[in-house]
């Protein structure tokens, strides 16, 4: 099963983006996590379009943007301009989710569902199949360096059961509390995606850190 590091930016330095781009461009992740808060969907605010624009200039890796705000459809041409590669936005943000996904592929995007700790799986039953990727929040969205959520595990059961079932290739995104210790029971029970920001950006020797969380 498909295996991908995605580091989270929103636990880079922020005066050596330039390097933290260069490092992470240098390692084993396929993908760059860029975390976009608004300061009302989530109690934080982060950065957003000239920092993500400046970033997807500098790599040739995937730029994976999680839109954690309200109104995501107001900026999914914006983000495209700026190098995003896919927007994943949260179903808890989006009462019309199909048209908002529709409006990420039809700018040759992928597109993603975040999930919240709370939200049940099923919740996704009548839209995943037009997902290409689903984050599970295994924290609570708006902070970096959170405690995982245990209870996650189970979730990443019922959707690979879900994805199985209906024949699905989408991918399951772990976001939040992902380690050197949890990294293989995490792919092992069902996950193809982890999110990396601590366990990566503060680690003595990030590629490293970057390596080992692949080879888990």
């Amino acid at each position: 099963m498909k295996r991908i590091i995605a580091p989270s930016f929103l636990a880079s330095n922020f005066l050596q983006l330039a390097s933290e781009v260069a490092m992470v461009n240098e390692s084993a992740a396929e993908w760059l996590h860029l975390d976009i808060m608004d300061g009302r969907f989530v109690p934080n605010i982060s950065f957003g379009l000239p920092v993500v624009e400046h970033i997807a200039s500098a790599t040739k890796k995937f730029c994976d943007v999680h839109l954690m705000i309200v109104e995501p459809e107001k900026y999914i041409t914006d983000f495209k301009k700026a190098g995003a590669d896919q927007l994943c936005v949260h179903i808890e943000a989006c009462p019309h989710l199909h048209r908002v996904l529709e409006q990420i592929h039809d700018q040759d995007m992928k597109a993603g569902i975040a999930v919240n700790p709370h939200t049940p799986i099923d919740f996704l039953k009548d839209i995943i199949q037009h997902a290409d990727v689903v984050n599970l929040m295994s924290v609570n969205p708006g902070f970096g360096g959170q405690a995982f959520i245990e209870h996650t595990y189970t979730k990443i059961k019922e959707l690979r059961k879900m994805i199985d079932d209906k024949g699905l290739d989408t991918l399951i995104q772990i976001d939040g509390g992902v380690t050197q210790q949890n990294a293989r029971t995490l792919f092992d029970t069902g996950a193809n995606v982890l999110v990396a920001g601590s366990s990566v950006f503060k680690a003595a020797d990030p590629k490293r850190a970057i390596a080992d969380l692949l080879d888990a």
